[in-house]
């Protein structure tokens, strides 16, 4: 969505929703893909083989702390955090390595475009600042699962977009 649009926002009730608002609904999104990240590697984990186990702590870790730094952000500033779902939909049925691979892959684009959404929705340096680091560290580690399944390019011109 372009920033244009990002104006005419509004809230469930239709009512528009003020930048402070935008911001909040942005950063419930991303909180909402860290929740499924998180989920998304400890399924794949049961699939894929030894090889992959640093990869996957290593994601599982990240997204761990994300999440929790942003629920605490959200509770400090008095809002609710969105709770983890029990199950995530897949993009495939998860029934081997390369739709484990997949699933991963999937769970850290959806990360980079929710952080990407927090990007464009904020005016707050720090949070900016904060967006901007777990867009990279999205896709960064999208590189590696992207190269994992063969494919070409393994980098994205605009991560969050793709």
């Amino acid at each position: 969505m372009s920033t244009s649009a990002a104006a005419n926002q509004t809230s469930p009730s239709g009512t528009p929703l003020s930048p402070a608002a935008e911001a909040t609904d942005a950063v419930q999104r991303a909180l909402a893909a860290e929740h499924a990240a998180f989920w998304a590697y400890g399924l794949a984990d049961a699939y894929l083989d030894e090889q992959h186990d640093e990869a996957l702590a290593e994601g599982r870790t990240e997204h761990r702390r994300r999440r929790d730094e942003v629920e605490a952000l959200l509770a400090v500033g008095g809002t609710d955090p969105v709770p983890a779902e029990p199950s995530y939909q897949t993009p495939e049925p998860v029934v081997d390595a390369r739709s484990a691979l997949v699933l991963v892959l999937t769970a850290e684009t959806d990360a980079a475009a929710a952080w990407r959404y927090v990007l464009e929705r904020s005016a707050d340096g720090e949070l900016r600042a904060a967006a901007f680091a777990a867009l990279v560290d999205a896709a960064r580690r999208a590189v590696r699962w992207r190269q994992e399944l063969g494919v070409d390019p393994v980098t994205v011109a605009f991560p969050g977009r793709d």
